[in-house]
């Protein structure tokens, strides 16, 4: 039991880890426009804890709350994901 305990731990270590970095850009977006977690989640259809866990990295984001926060903040999911630095939304003009 002891063992599992251990391994529990460092496996919610390893995995908030990975995941934390990932959502930085949805709290910078957010607190760059002076909106509460409250207020956001109300937009996205979440509770402010839920949110906060998102933020936080402590809970995924689901697809639709990734899109209506791309939406909301006019800016494309690869740009939340950090899979571009570029913020504009698709479709994009090339």
């Amino acid at each position: 039991q002891f063992i599992q305990n251990v391994n529990r731990i460092y496996c919610s270590q390893v995995c908030l880890v990975q995941v934390m970095p990932m959502y930085r850009r949805i709290r910078d977006l957010r607190e760059a426009r002076d909106f509460t977690q409250k207020q956001l989640g109300e937009a996205v259809g979440v509770s402010q804890r839920t949110y906060a866990y998102y933020e936080s990295g402590q809970r995924m984001l689901t697809p639709q709350v990734l899109c209506a926060l791309a939406k909301f903040h006019n800016t494309s999911v690869d740009y939340l994901l950090e899979l571009t630095d570029d913020p504009r939304p698709y479709p994009r003009k090339r």
